[in-house]
């Protein structure tokens, strides 16, 4: 079996993600095309301490992957690909993400766009080394003794086909910087810039359109407005509203659709508004960022996981470290949280895998109630499968989604969708 394992990795690292231009109409990927992890799995598996679990693992790594919801595209795949962009998409469907992502924000003309945040040009894209840097709302600052560098660049600063315009980079900026072009090298250094040359920025309804093709659920995230409300007679359930007619008017069943905001009255406007694309909105849960919250205590959490169910919310989605927690041995266990949202009644999705870099100091934030059994990367899998077999969540985003389709295929049951 050890030879087998080795063989495949070999062969895979041999392997490249051929990813076809923007203009070609081949760039799509069939339903049935052989999915591609590369080596990333195997390596992280191969890290892992002497387990029954790495056993199970090593056993799989020669057979055939298929995409699987259970492997969602976290912005696509922003591990090594500008995040939001038609690359980052593609070469999450390569790796079997059969769910991706679409931060959506707004233009200055009201129109739908793929972004993480609505203030982020300045991190994720060109803008600066453009004309439409006039048009940010803060202008390049460059550091002093006294204050970092500083920009702020908002889609709402600049019209759709300015946008359009734009070239993604990796996010990431240089506070240090004392001009634009230190300042956007700020990829963080377990990242890579290798293919951050020109990464296409997508319209919401562009990525409806290519997640058509490309066969994958899709699960929007409606961001928070970095701008007053109503927006140029745009109110916040006009922009609710606007982001589910798109669905419609591309004819994308609800089915396929998992509609998600920070905010719950987001979740509670398409309940009562929107009931057939609603009944699979996802609350993601904030609430960690209330002074008093504490995952290991229930009568810290307002609402409650009984008083969430019943506003009609079915499906919660925090942080990993909210659904995690370590017994007396320092194992790692479900979280009272966790148990909590199971016992409402609650589905769980859980973010975001491969957002921390290596594991080896302790995992960084998504990790920070199990830091003292993190110790290195393939303490990852070990997670992925207390989230998956203990917790029962059904998904799990993840900035590399070739992990999280290796776990599916290698433990879960055959993905149905």
């Amino acid at each position: 079996m050890r030879v087998a394992f080795i063989t495949t990795l070999f062969a895979l690292l041999a392997l490249a993600y051929v990813l076809p231009s923007a203009n070609a109409s081949s760039a799509v990927i069939a339903a049935d095309t052989h999915i591609q992890l590369g080596p990333r799995p195997y390596a992280l598996v191969d890290a892992m301490a002497p387990s029954a679990l790495k056993d199970k693992l090593l056993a799989c790594g020669d057979k055939e992957f298929k995409a699987h919801a259970f492997s969602i595209g976290h912005r696509g795949a922003p591990l090594q690909f500008p995040e939001h962009t038609r690359e980052s998409y593609l070469a999450a469907a390569r790796m079997g993400a059969g769910t991706l992502e679409c931060d959506v924000t707004f233009t200055a003309d009201k129109e739908l766009v793929c972004r993480h945040s609505q203030c982020d040009l300045h991190t994720t894209t060109n803008i600066l080394q453009t004309e439409l840097a006039a048009k940010c709302s803060e202008p390049f600052t460059p550091a002093s003794t006294l204050k970092p560098a500083s920009a702020k660049c908002c889609t709402s600063d600049i019209t759709l086909a300015e946008f359009k315009t734009l070239k993604g980079k990796m996010d990431g900026a240089n506070e240090h910087a004392t001009n634009v072009e230190d300042y956007l090298r700020g990829t963080a250094d377990w990242r890579t810039d290798l293919y951050a040359i020109q990464g296409t920025l997508m319209t919401h309804r562009e990525s409806i359109a290519l997640f058509k093709e490309l066969g994958v659920q899709m699960t929007p995230e409606l961001k928070a407005p970095k701008v007053k409300m109503p927006f140029k007679g745009m109110s916040q359930g006009d922009y609710a509203a606007k982001m589910i007619e798109e669905y419609r008017q591309a004819q994308v069943p609800p089915s396929l659709v998992w509609p998600q905001s920070f905010n719950r009255d987001d979740v509670i406007y398409w309940l009562n508004h929107h009931p057939d694309f609603a009944s699979q909105a996802v609350y993601l849960d904030g609430r960690e960022n209330g002074v008093h919250f504490d995952h290991r205590k229930p009568h810290s959490w307002s609402p409650n996981m009984k008083e969430l169910a019943n506003q009609g919310i079915e499906m919660i989605a925090p942080p990993i470290w909210m659904l995690l927690d370590l017994d007396t041995d320092n194992n790692i266990v479900p979280s009272a949280y966790a148990k909590a949202a199971k016992n409402a009644g609650l589905k769980i999705i859980a973010w975001s895998l491969e957002r921390s870099g290596p594991l080896e100091g302790g995992g960084g934030w998504y990790y920070q109630s199990i830091t003292e059994a993190v110790n290195n990367d393939g303490v990852l899998m070990q997670v992925l499968d207390v989230l998956a077999q203990e917790v029962g969540v059904s998904a799990v985003f993840s900035d590399w989604p070739a992990t999280t389709t290796y776990y599916a295929n290698c433990l879960l049951a055959a993905d149905e969708n």
